[in-house]
């Protein structure tokens, strides 16, 4: 069997379990875990407060591509995908540890103009960058790990495993822009001053934070953020929940540009696209039509949680038929696209 038979997924549901068998309920350490692999970010007791811990990674190649990404581009978007997991737990982030690997013709500048980027970022996210690592590399690869911790006095974070039948389902922002950002760096679109907005979504993504945290304080239980694309973030949830989802597709919110530069791709950028690190979540229609009157920023929802059946997804169009999309989000190993 190998990688590309079982997926990047398969692949993490045969190492958590690995971990899981390993754990010693013995060491002191692991009765302070509450959410181990499987949710995006690790969550332990601390002294004072729940902490959180994310790790992720950037490769050449297969994240980005510096003919579409300049390097404080790079340097920014690094830890932004960490700090929307964080913002995806409700979280707060406070420390974050960079390490990179570099080919040795690489120019000093650029290394410098990536740590611009990155620290701009972390200025304004309160996040202290406190240390990494350097390796010489065949390709560049960026590794950047960020520890938070809950903004909720009682330690009260987003989880996956939250979900519950008859909650509505609603994202922030928009849908799509990040792949449509792409298609526009990529030249595969005619340009004008339009395109800025897609541009910064791909290259420049804004974390959730304020966002996540107000989730908390209004009661929502249950979230993750789009990396993956719609449709694959949301299985994941229902997966963690054993509950399935209706989703509609003439609700899914898709910027006006998007529409006009891809009238022909617009609907599966928003269902796969994958990059928008927008927050997708879950709650009672109580506490959603709190938040529609208290978010600062465009709030949508998109359907509704339902008991575990078969599809574990439907989307459905607005005369009600089923659209099938020809793929659900990004997998690492069964992907072959080329960014």
């Amino acid at each position: 069997m190998k990688l590309q038979d079982i997926g990047q997924f398969g692949l993490i549901d045969l190492i958590a379990g690995l971990i899981e068998k390993d754990r010693d309920i013995q060491s002191e350490s692991w009765r302070n875990v509450i959410e181990g692999a499987g949710d995006d970010c690790a969550v332990w007791k601390g002294n004072t407060a729940n902490q959180f811990a994310k790790v992720d990674c950037q490769v050449e190649g297969v994240h980005f591509n510096l003919a579409n990404l300049s390097w404080e581009d790079l340097g920014w978007k690094s830890l932004a995908v960490n700090l929307s997991d964080i913002a995806s737990m409700g979280g707060l982030p406070r420390y974050a540890l960079v390490s990179l690997g570099l080919p040795p013709d690489t120019e000093v500048q650029n290394v410098l103009s990536f740590y611009r980027g990155l620290l701009r970022l972390a200025g304004q996210s309160d996040t202290a960058v406190v240390g990494g690592n350097v390796s010489s590399s065949s390709i560049i690869f960026v590794d950047v790990s960020v520890i938070g911790q809950a903004a909720n006095p009682d330690g009260h974070y987003l989880s996956r495993k939250e979900v519950r039948t008859g909650d509505l389902i609603a994202v922030t922002g928009w849908l799509g822009n990040a792949v449509a950002g792409l298609r526009v760096l990529q030249g595969k679109t005619t340009t004008d001053g339009e395109e800025e907005i897609l541009r910064r979504s791909f290259s420049r993504p804004e974390p959730r934070l304020a966002e996540g945290r107000l989730l908390v304080e209004k009661g929502v239980r249950a979230g993750i953020d789009i990396s993956d694309g719609l449709i694959s973030d949301l299985g994941h949830l229902c997966k963690a929940s054993s509950v399935s989802a209706v989703v509609y597709l003439d609700k899914l919110p898709v910027h006006s540009v998007v529409k006009r530069r891809f009238p022909e791709k617009y609907i599966d950028f928003a269902l796969s696209g994958g990059e928008d690190y927008q927050l997708l979540f879950t709650a009672t229609p109580d506490i959603m039509r709190d938040l529609e009157k208290t978010c600062s920023c465009p709030l949508t929802v998109i359907g509704e949680v339902v008991s575990r059946r078969e599809p574990v997804i439907q989307i459905l169009d607005e005369s009600g038929r089923e659209y099938r999309v020809s793929r659900t989000g990004w997998d690492h190993f069964k992907n072959t696209d080329k960014i």
